[in-house]
């Protein structure tokens, strides 16, 4: 069974930068994508940021140019790197891998991260 864990979330000052990690393990699997949601308390998961296995990237516009989505080589890790965080990107951070085998889903357990204004 494919397990995903994040790292890195915290409390930040507005205009400051986290960097979040996501490492797969557990279970053989190819991922088509791997992903960064988030959710507000009272909002739903909205994605963030994609990349998938041929490198393209993808950004929802409230942060494009503030936060950079990277994998490694064999695409069972995955980054976020977030600057000029506002308070507005206070949120738990999900971290998504979708199966090029079986097109499941694999979500994290989350991490909070926090931006006091």
């Amino acid at each position: 069974q494919v397990r995903l864990v994040e790292s890195g979330g915290g409390l930040v000052q507005a205009g400051g930068s986290l960097r979040l990690s996501c490492a797969a393990s557990g279970g053989l699997d190819i991922f088509n994508s791997l992903a960064w949601y988030r959710q507000a308390p009272g909002n739903q998961r909205e994605l963030v940021a994609t990349i998938t296995r041929g490198r393209r990237t993808d950004y929802a516009d409230s942060v494009k140019g503030r936060f950079t989505i990277s994998a490694n080589s064999t695409m069972i890790a995955v980054y976020l790197q977030m600057n000029s965080l506002k308070p507005e990107d206070t949120a738990v951070y999900y971290c998504n891998a979708q199966s090029a085998v079986t097109l499941e889903d694999y979500w994290g357990q989350g991490t909070q991260v926090t931006v006091s204004s």
